[in-house]
């Protein structure tokens, strides 16, 4: 749902000082402090990791996760443009030497956010190809990668809370637009795969570019304690969440993806969400992998609450 951009790309390896874990191997057990009579709290809110359930990666600027096994994926953000294309090259060795794959996520506009157009302009000028350099520049890197790569252009088209400029456009261009990207990186780069990721709202379907054009279907599943209160009276479960979405894409019988994962509030709201996320669940049998979003939301949250932090490691600073 939201974005830091390039400069925390790969679990630190802009040198943005990776936290060093206190465990390795086996993803730890959440942990709780406080004395008896008092309101745990979740210090450590990691996903657990099931065996032979629900693979697992993560978007992890600040290397919480650069030492845990089990985790399957890197996830990275980039504008595609005002950005320094080599730090690809940095993050594809520090998920080499981890043996993870990269899930990157090109968002279609500025690092600059005063140099961002808005939606209409933004959709004419990739319709103009504009911009067919900046697709073309990013696909020449990624062909020299030697990590497996999944390309996610434009997430979240379907939604219309304005957050995305790329966002709520006529379906038929936002398809074209994809299909153009999904052209560029297959010619340069046949092995790679091809993400589309819609939030998982009403009308995705009108934005789905075919067949042909998706390898996997990425969703955002995001617990706000606060919101889940004001919007729907009552807490809800990562089942509860997911659900409604995926029953949306479960039609187009691709490989699922939760692409995004994020779950804030106190103990007993969490607890159900770091157990269920990569647990074994037959209402989502296509449900292969899940990337947990460990970072601080950028942009505030409905009812005045603010950025909500997603980051799995309490007490910790986050912009």
């Amino acid at each position: 749902m939201t974005h830091r951009l390039v400069r925390t790309v790969a679990g630190g390896a802009l040198l943005l000082i990776p936290v060093t874990l206190i465990t390795t191997g086996a993803a730890p057990s959440p942990a709780y402090a406080g004395d008896t009579g008092v309101e745990a709290v979740v210090v450590d809110k990691r996903p657990i990791l099931h065996p032979n359930a629900t693979k697992f990666g993560a978007y992890d600027p600040y290397g919480d996760f650069s030492t845990q096994s089990g985790v399957e994926t890197e996830a990275l953000f980039l504008p595609w443009e005002d950005v320094d294309l080599a730090t690809l090259s940095v993050a594809d060795e520090y998920a080499l030497q981890r043996k993870r794959k990269l899930l990157i996520t090109i968002e279609p506009w500025s690092w600059n956010e005063d140099r961002r157009l808005s939606a209409n302009d933004l959709r004419r000028r990739v319709l103009a190809g504009s911009y067919d350099a900046n697709i073309k520049a990013i696909s020449d890197v990624v062909k020299t990668l030697k990590s497996p790569v999944i390309i996610r252009w434009g997430q979240e088209m379907e939604d219309r809370s304005g957050r995305f400029s790329w966002a709520d456009w006529p379906p038929q261009d936002y398809i074209k637009a994809y299909r153009k990207v999904a052209d560029q990186f297959r010619k340069d780069r046949p092995t790679v795969q091809i993400m589309w990721s819609p939030k998982g709202q009403e009308d995705l379907e009108k934005y789905y570019p075919g067949d042909d054009y998706v390898d996997v279907i990425g969703l955002s599943v995001f617990g706000l304690q606060d919101y889940d209160m004001r919007e729907y009276g009552a807490p809800r479960t990562f089942t509860e969440a997911l659900k409604p979405g995926y029953e949306r894409v479960a039609p187009f019988r691709k490989p699922i993806w939760v692409a995004e994962l994020g779950y804030e509030g106190d103990a007993n709201y969490m607890q159900p969400w770091i157990q269920a996320a990569t647990a074994k669940n037959d209402q989502f049998p296509d449900l292969k992998e899940v990337i947990y979003f460990n970072d601080r939301d950028v942009i505030g949250w409905p009812f005045g609450l603010g950025r909500p932090n997603w980051r799995v490691t309490t007490g910790s600073g986050v912009n």
